[in-house]
């Protein structure tokens, strides 16, 4: 995660491998354009995730156990297992990846496929310096969207790892902390709504605390 403050640059288009093995292409198929803005005024964004997929595939449940890769993506930033896990569901048309951390005040742009089976969206990141918080769009209908959509996600807490604030279990910033994001000690046990820094340790609260929400989200189809 040393790499995490990075320009943002080009986004890794996954879509060719990713349409459910029992779905052909429809030629009703458009293409969608997610940006997503850093409205937090210290916190990074890590990679972000943006996924389009059939209903009821979740990131997570409001008061439930975090999965393990989501418990991955909101410890350490990695998107991988998410991904994967998205993609066994059999339920996943598309995936885009940016690749490079988003800082406060600035937006990344990502586009995905979609279709009338496939018309919801997913989007997910974590937010460093913290131990488990994260933003998301967990599983939202976008239907045709032509006017556009936007909506604004407070950050979340994985409640996976104690809210320790000691650099040795964050992943970043590098020119913050360079840990490894994890610890020792498990959370509350249920995804909640983030409370934020509280400058118990290592992370200074005038810095990095937030006042939610933390992420805006425009969707919007994109023009032939």
């Amino acid at each position: 995660m040393k790499s995490l403050i990075t320009k943002v640059s080009a986004v890794v288009f996954l879509g060719a491998a990713l349409a459910s093995c029992d779905t052909m292409a429809s030629e009703k198929e458009a293409m969608y354009e997610v940006t997503i803005t850093n409205i937090s005024h210290g916190e990074f964004f890590t990679p972000i995730m943006v996924a389009s997929h059939k209903k009821g595939v979740k990131l997570y449940e409001l008061g439930a156990p975090a999965s393990s890769e989501l418990e991955i993506m909101a410890e350490s930033g990695n998107t991988a297992p998410l991904t994967a896990s998205l993609i066994a569901t059999g339920k996943t048309l598309d995936v885009a990846q940016a690749t490079g951390a988003l800082p406060p005040g600035q937006s990344v742009s990502l586009k995905v496929k979609m279709d009338e089976d496939h018309d919801y969206i997913s989007v997910t990141s974590m937010l460093v310096p913290s131990n488990d918080a994260f933003f998301a769009v967990n599983g939202m209908r976008v239907g045709k969207a032509k006017r556009g959509i936007t909506v604004y996600s407070p950050a979340y807490d994985a409640g996976s790892e104690i809210n320790d604030e000691l650099c040795v279990s964050i992943p970043g910033p590098g020119f913050v902390c360079s840990g490894e994001g994890t610890n020792t000690e498990s959370g509350e046990g249920f995804v909640h709504v983030s409370p934020g820094i509280q400058g118990i340790a290592d992370l200074d609260a005038a810095k990095f605390d937030w006042r939610n929400p933390a992420a805006k989200i425009t969707i919007v189809r994109v023009k032939k």
